[in-house]
């Protein structure tokens, strides 16, 4: 019965983690900014930041079920 949250919360941050870690590197790649009115370095390193700690967190989740 517990499992089923642990193992919600650990796809939601595994898909949000990756999705931001594509979304981030494809507008590297094309040269575009990652957020607007940021320093293009910045916004892409908090970006890539975020989904790698978005992609351990959901890691940890579906480790604990």
């Amino acid at each position: 019965m517990e499992s089923g949250p642990a193992i919600f919360a650990g796809v939601v941050f595994a898909l949000f983690g990756a999705g931001l870690l594509v979304w981030t590197t494809t507008r590297v790649r094309h040269g575009r900014p990652v957020a607007l009115g940021v320093s293009p370095v910045a916004s892409a390193t908090v970006a890539s930041v975020a989904a790698v700690v978005a992609l351990g967190l959901g890691a940890w989740c579906l480790t604990q079920v």
